[in-house]
């Protein structure tokens, strides 16, 4: 039979499997809702998923998962999860007892990013930033299609940096979650967006209904202007620092389409540079770059 890889979307809704054969082309695919705050039955639920998709497939595959959060440095253990159940675990050695195998971990943005790198928007790219902006706000680094990860597993962490040169519009900056105030998240992920929309025209609206607001209403279009100034002057500090070849946008604020014309135009303020050579692009692979990147990092030396 033709090898396969296994990647899994380990997300707090739902947990995705897709098996890739070995030129990218899915395989199968299947999605189930994830256990709500259960740990035991998160990890049961992987191995019963990857089972049945073997059973199928006929043979044994590597295993990849993309998780929220990261891989203590410290002790092996999950950190800074959203999906607050898996914070403190073991979850690397659970599952590998449960599979009986090796399997590799990456953060979900790692591995969006890794996707985009491997066979998607920026396959063409060596150096590539790979941005989540929905519900929260994350970011990977991939170059030369392996994941950096950096020596406290943060690497890419961009949504809880301050974000930069705030504006009078900006103030008073927002508490985000993690205890700090004017993190890049609290402007730039979907609940944020609906939160300044609220704050300044009084109406609690989606990010979906102000983007298709936006031609005929001035507070939506003003809204997204915001958006779009506060999205230019962050990837500017990342490509100060990082100066990517591309950025890749994901998340399901990625599908605002005028982002990828206006943001560039802005950026180019901010960013130290005589020119900006870096593109800013959507991605090809849409909501399955994050199981996919999990099925690639067993392309890339652990």
């Amino acid at each position: 039979m033709t090898p396969f890889r296994i990647g899994i979307d380990l997300g707090g809704t739902k947990i995705e499997l897709a098996a890739l054969d070995a030129s990218g082309a899915v395989r199968l695919r299947r999605r189930v809702p994830t256990p709500a705050g259960e740990y035991d039955a998160t990890v049961a639920t992987v191995g019963e998923l990857v089972d049945a998709a073997e059973k199928e497939l006929g043979g044994r595959a590597s295993v990849g998962i993309a998780t929220p959060g990261a891989l203590s440095r410290v002790n092996g253990r999950v950190k800074n999860a959203n999906s607050t159940c898996l914070n403190g675990r073991a979850l690397k050695e659970d599952l590998e007892r449960r599979l009986g195998r090796a399997v590799r971990l990456a953060n979900d943005a790692n591995c969006f990013a890794l996707s985009e790198a491997v066979d998607g928007a920026a396959r063409d790219a060596e150096v590539v930033f790979g941005v989540i902006l929905g519900t929260g706000v994350g970011g990977g680094v991939v170059v030369r299609r392996h994941v950096l990860e950096g020596a406290n597993a943060i690497a890419g962490e961009w949504g809880h940096n301050p974000l930069p040169l705030p504006e009078p519009d900006d103030h008073p900056l927002p508490l985000c979650y993690c205890g700090r105030r004017g993190c890049v998240e609290t402007f730039l992920s979907g609940p944020g967006m609906s939160a300044d929309h609220a704050h300044v025209t009084g109406e609690r609206l989606s990010p979906g209904d102000i983007a298709e607001r936006a031609g005929s209403d001035a507070g939506c279009e003003a809204t997204l202007a915001r958006y779009e100034r506060r999205l230019a002057r962050a990837l500017a500090g990342v490509i100060n620092t990082l100066d990517p070849d591309a950025i890749v946008l994901g998340g399901g604020l990625s599908n605002l389409q005028r982002l990828y014309a206006r943001v560039p135009q802005l950026w180019r303020a901010h960013v130290f540079s005589d020119a900006v050579a870096t593109r800013l692009l959507a991605p090809a692979h849409g909501d399955s770059s994050g199981v996919r990147g999990a099925a690639w990092l067993w392309e890339n030396p652990a």
